[in-house]
């Protein structure tokens, strides 16, 4: 299922795009190149929390890929799996924009989301394999 590969390609890629809110206040908010890190607290509030997506993005991206794969070498070939896939990334994507948007309630719910989609590639590729 070429889904499984795709749907990899695209959470990789919203790993980065809260990023671009990110460099967006740094360029704002003036760019320190010499030290960059230093430079968190003095971005505004979107600022920090796109930072903050960002780095949620890695966690969330290490699992997702490796259920992803899981499916996609075990062979799963189901609509739930196709639809987990999917789900996975567009709570991603909303996700990273309720975390910027500071709108908790949503973001809560869209990492549950996600959550659960990764979780449920690893059951049916468990599944998939002892079958």
């Amino acid at each position: 299922m070429i889904i499984f590969l795709y749907s990899i390609a695209a959470a990789a890629v919203l790993i980065y795009l809260p990023f671009l809110v990110v460099g967006y206040a740094r360029a704002r908010f003036g760019y320190d190149v010499s030290a960059p890190r230093a430079m968190f607290d003095k971005l505004p509030p979107y600022g920090q929390r796109a930072t903050w997506a960002h780095q949620n993005s890695f966690e969330a991206f290490m699992i997702f890929s490796a259920a992803a794969l899981m499916a996609y070498v075990t062979g799963v070939n189901s609509p739930i799996a196709i639809w987990a896939a999917i789900a996975f990334v567009v709570a991603r994507l909303l996700y990273s924009i309720f975390y910027i948007l500071n709108i908790p309630l949503l973001r809560s719910l869209m990492f549950a989301t996600a959550s659960t989609s990764s979780a449920t590639l690893f059951i049916l590729s468990i599944i998939q394999a002892n079958s």
